[in-house]
């Protein structure tokens, strides 16, 4: 038996889900964190352009391409679906995260030099996106809508939120500390 919901209800259940894994996945740091940040003064400084110039050549290309993919997603969410203009700028978005994924099998570090569990979400991602094309090219909206939301509330939502914690490359380069 098939569920018949809307976009938006999908996409609201998706995102109350998402709230949920990481509410239980930061939930035992979340002391840390409220005394990290009760003990520095945080205030965004903007955009460190000479903390981004040392940066690895290849997590440039991977926070490029995520932010890219961010913005082009919002963008394909607002403008009407099937068009010429979803088709194209769709192809893009799956290259863009394609490129996403694929440059953060080149950047470890979170543990030691070994592949950390925010790489199961890479492999996530490489085996979706080619799900999500072959649901659009069948027809399938619901199944592509389904993919490519989860995708982009997971992969780049979330994800992009783990980068803004306290210690991590997003969080230094707006934040400093």
């Amino acid at each position: 038996m098939a569920l018949n919901i809307s976009g938006r209800t999908a996409a609201s259940l998706a995102l109350i889900g998402t709230l949920a894994v990481l509410a239980v996945t930061l939930g035992p740091s979340l002391p840390r964190i409220a005394a990290y940040l009760s003990q520095h003064d945080i205030r965004f400084k903007g955009f460190d352009v000479e903390l981004w110039g040392t940066v690895s050549p290849v997590i440039q290309a991977h926070v490029m391409a995520a932010v890219a993919a961010f913005g082009l997603g919002l963008i394909l969410f607002l403008n009407r679906k099937g068009s010429r203009f979803h088709k194209l700028m769709g192809w893009t978005w799956v290259g863009l995260m394609a490129t996403t994924a694929g440059s953060s099998l080149f950047i470890i570090g979170l543990n030691g030099d070994h592949y950390s569990l925010i790489h199961g979400l890479t492999a996530f991602t490489l085996l979706m996106l080619p799900i999500g094309v072959m649901a659009a090219r069948r027809h399938d909206v619901v199944r592509h809508r389904r993919t490519m939301t989860g995708l982009f509330l997971g992969a780049l939502i979330v994800a992009g939120a783990f980068t803004f914690l306290p210690g991590r490359l997003m969080w230094s380069l707006f934040f400093g500390t």
